[in-house]
């Protein structure tokens, strides 16, 4: 669990950390998740992800791009169209993703979550944007540290 392969493991690594931070904010696996499953515009990534804010999304695609991991594309036509892809950098998160899902299936039992956030409640809009993102962000947490160790894995294999 060093930085690399060839280091002895460490209780900290700078690399490890920013990674874990970056995927593991409020959302940002929500979005990753739409944006793989081929969301490529602003509202359909709105749509795909059930209580989230514009003004979080908005911040979210922004650290993204600063990171490398999305790329913005503006479209001249009228009106004008932006679209969001993700970078060959965040492709290559699709394998630490896909984990997190295995593992969150297998191991996320959160009984109170499941029973208030099935997806037709969702779909339906019988819970409002607060509860939804309490849901999802209790959610979120609890594949975070896993998400860590599964990032860590991937910068040294």
């Amino acid at each position: 669990m060093g930085c690399n392969a060839h280091s002895l493991p460490t209780a900290f690594c700078p690399r490890f950390h920013h990674a874990v931070e970056l995927i593991g904010r409020r959302w940002t696996g929500a979005i990753l998740r739409a944006l793989l499953s081929g969301a490529t515009r602003y509202t359909d990534v709105t749509a795909a992800i059930p209580g989230l804010s514009d003004r979080l999304l908005s911040e979210r695609l922004r650290e993204l791009e600063a990171e490398g991991i999305v790329i913005r594309t503006v479209i001249p036509e009228m009106p004008v169209r932006i679209e969001y892809h993700l970078t060959e950098k965040g492709q290559n998160l699709l394998p630490v993703l896909e984990a997190v899902s295995t593992w969150a299936e297998a191991w996320v039992d959160d009984l109170e979550a499941d029973a208030q956030c099935t997806p037709a409640m969702v779909e339906q809009g019988v819970a409002g944007n607060a509860h939804v993102r309490r849901c999802f962000a209790q959610r979120q947490r609890a594949v975070v540290n896993y998400l860590g160790a599964l990032l860590c894995s991937a910068m040294i294999g």
